[in-house]
C-alpha cells in the first residue's frame, strides 16, 4: 500500500480526494487529513507518508513554504491546485506531479501510477525538488501574470499590485499607480496564484502584498494600513500571524 496524507484548508476538497482515492487507486491508503500548515508539517513527521497531496495555498502558510521546513524530503508530492501556474509544470520533470482542481479520475490515477513506479527506485532526485523551490524564490521579484478582462489579456508585474478585493465571484486588483481591475475569478483563485510571492490574506475579503503595508492598528480588532490608504481588517484567527509576519520584516 501507497501511504498517503492529504493536505488541504477547505474539507470538502479533503473528503472528496479520499473518496476519489478510495475508489480509483485501492492501492492508496489515507493515513491522515491536514487542515493547514501546521497540522500538515505535525502529520508529515508523525507518519512518515509515501505521497502528500498538497494544496498550494493554505490559512497558515504555503505548501511551497511547507516543504522548505523538511532537511530532507523523503516522500513524493502531488500538489493539487485551482489554477495551472506555469511555474508549475516545471514539478512535472522532477518526479513530482501536481492536480488541477476539480480533479478528473484519469489524472488522479496517473499521478498514482507515477509514484507507484518510482516507489522503490533510487532515481527520486530530493535535490531537484529543492533546486526547483530554490528557482521559485529567485522568480518571486520579477513574477508576472496574465490577467484576463472583457478588453483582454494583460500581462501585470506582481511588484505592481498593493492589493486584491473580493467582489462576490470577481477579484478587484489595486495597482501603484492608482489603476484598479476587475476580474472574473475568485480571491481564492488569485490567492493561490500568488502564493509563492509576498501576498498575505488577513481576511476573506482582502488578498495584500506585504511590501505595501503602511502600519497596523491594534484597535478594534486590528488592521493594516496600505500605502493607497486603504484600510483592511484582519480576522481574529489571522492577528497573530500577521503580526509575525510584520516583526520578520524589520
Amino acid at each position: 500500500m501507497i501511504r498517503a496524507i492529504i493536505v488541504d484548508d477547505e474539507l470538502n476538497s479533503r473528503e472528496t480526494l479520499k473518496l476519489m482515492l478510495e475508489r480509483y487507486c485501492p492501492k492508496v491508503e489515507v493515513v491522515a487529513m491536514s487542515d493547514g500548515f501546521e497540522d500538515a508539517l505535525r502529520d508529515i513527521n508523525m507518519f512518515k507518508p509515501d505521497v502528500v497531496f498538497l494544496d498550494i495555498q493554505m490559512p497558515d502558510g504555503s505548501g511551497f513554504k511547507l516543504l522548505e521546513q523538511f532537511e530532507e524530503i523523503d516522500f513524493f508530492v502531488i500538489f493539487t491546485t485551482a489554477f495551472e501556474e506555469y511555474a508549475l509544470k516545471a514539478f512535472k520533470y522532477n518526479a513530482i506531479d501536481y492536480i488541477l482542481k476539480p480533479i478528473v479520475a484519469k489524472d488522479l490515477s496517473d499521478a498514482v501510477e507515477k509514484v507507484s513506479k518510482n516507489l522503490n527506485s533510487n532515481d527520486f532526485n530530493i535535490q531537484s525538488i529543492k533546486g526547483i523551490l530554490n528557482d521559485l524564490k529567485q522568480q518571486k521579484k520579477s513574477k508576472k501574470i496574465v490577467l484576463s478582462t472583457a478588453e483582454g489579456m494583460h500581462i501585470v508585474d506582481t511588484e505592481n499590485i498593493i492589493r486584491c478585493e473580493s467582489d462576490d465571484y470577481y477579484t478587484k486588483f489595486f495597482f501603484v499607480d492608482g489603476s484598479t481591475m476587475l476580474i472574473s475569478k475568485t480571491l481564492k483563485e488569485h490567492e493561490e496564484l500568488l502564493s509563492d510571492s509576498d501576498f498575505f490574506r488577513p481576511h476573506k475579503s482582502h488578498l495584500i502584498n506585504l511590501k505595501y503595508v503602511k502600519s497596523y492598528i491594534k484597535t478594534d480588532g486590528g488592521s493594516l494600513i496600505m500605502n493607497d490608504g486603504k484600510e483592511i481588517p484582519v480576522s481574529r484567527r489571522k492577528r497573530e500571524k500577521i503580526l509575525e509576519i510584520l516583526h520578520q520584516l524589520k
